[in-house]
């Protein structure tokens, strides 16, 4: 009997049969052709791999265990030893941390660049530097970097443009599309969408870039399993309705935020009044993603009586989820810098990231309304 599912099965194997040496030839003959042992490729994962490909119309990717192991397999897919890389300063405290301590002691040396000198990157450019790593939509502060302007210096200056696109997702911003050369994701936030998967990915734009990443993918073994491949293939193919509905609840929040006492400043690139609001309408196809962040009015009793007291967000130091959460970036992912960095990146004591979920918005509005009230 044929069988035929509408849905990949899960190939929950970490190795595969051949007949004899004639097939076991054929698989080094024709790669692609079969499957040998799951760390080498697996049908979930690469049906995952391909499908980001797709979406974010690349020549070849990987997934991985998590997004970190993304951000290692797309460095070390243009570095070496000795080699220099450039960092927007404002990334994701993971990053950050990944370059400082453990890249390093591979001899790869990283400088980073503030955000207001991104589009002129010739004064940190050294002989040995490679790269340049930035985020689309930046982790806490939302700032939205140019990515046709900067690849277009990054490529005059000879080097390639790495894009973590995680908050903005392939639905919001390809970058590909506007000359990065790599883009990755935390597969485990938006792409996969329902807090149950840990997982990442990463594409190339060019075909020799991608078999450089399924080598290092191989040989450290960042492969993702099939059943965190499979889960997150399921959420993926509600992405685009998830990514609507999460922009237009955040932009109903946001709205209502700005309006309150309690609350100094909203970060959202929906703002109109967000220093980079027609550059997210431009690049994001008028979608501005579910991520805020929101600065309060007090200390660390006034966040800390805020979380207490919200149902709808609770402190969760993740995101992205169809349910809605918040963090602390000052103790939680930007937690290992030096208070002058923090300070430098206007990550301070008030400052609460949102993640907003695809709920009923009246009913975040009213927790947060809560939430927020003085008595």
């Amino acid at each position: 009997m044929e069988i035929h599912p509408k849905i990949t099965p899960i190939y929950q194997t970490s190795v595969f049969k051949f007949e004899d040496l004639n097939e076991l030839e054929l698989y080094f003959g024709e790669p692609g052709s079969r499957y040998l042992y799951s760390r080498n490729g697996n049908p979930n994962s690469d049906e995952l791999a391909e499908a980001v490909n797709r979406l974010e119309g690349g020549a070849g990717a990987i997934a991985t265990g998590s997004g970190m192991a993304a951000i290692f397999a797309a460095l070390l897919a243009c570095c070496r030893a000795g080699d220099h890389v450039l960092c927007a300063a404002d990334i994701y405290g993971g990053s950050s941390s990944l370059l400082n301590n453990e890249l390093s002691r591979m001899g790869i040396s990283v400088t980073y660049v503030p955000f207001e000198q991104l589009y002129d990157l010739r004064q940190f450019v050294q002989p040995t530097t490679r790269l340049l790593l930035a985020e689309t939509m930046s982790n806490p502060l939302l700032r939205v970097a140019d990515l046709r302007r900067l690849a277009a210096e990054c490529h005059q200056l000879g080097l390639k443009l790495v894009v973590d696109n995680t908050f903005a997702t392939p639905v919001i911003t390809q970058p590909l599309a506007l000359g990065v050369d790599i883009v990755l994701h935390s597969v485990t936030k938006y792409i996969a969408g329902h807090s149950d998967v840990t997982a990442g990915a990463v594409v190339a734009s060019d075909a020799e870039t991608a078999a450089r990443l399924k080598q290092i993918g191989v040989l450290y073994g960042l492969t993702l399993s099939p059943m965190e491949s499979w889960l997150a293939m399921r959420g993926l193919k509600t992405l685009r309705l998830r990514m609507r509905e999460h922009s237009h609840n955040a932009l109903a929040v946001a709205e209502f935020l700005r309006e309150q006492t309690g609350v100094r400043a909203v970060y959202y690139p929906g703002l109109p009044d967000h220093p980079q609001h027609a550059l997210a309408r431009e690049q994001g196809k008028e979608l501005f993603g579910g991520m805020m962040s929101v600065l309060l009015a007090g200390d660390e009793a006034v966040v800390n009586r805020f979380m207490q007291r919200s149902k709808r967000f609770p402190f969760a130091p993740s995101l992205a989820g169809v349910d809605s959460s918040l963090s602390y970036p000052l103790g939680t992912s930007h937690r290992y810098l030096t208070p002058e960095q923090q300070a430098d990146l206007g990550i301070t004591i008030g400052l609460v990231r949102l993640s907003v979920g695809i709920e009923p918005i009246e009913e975040l509005l009213a927790d947060l309304q809560q939430a927020l009230a003085d008595e």
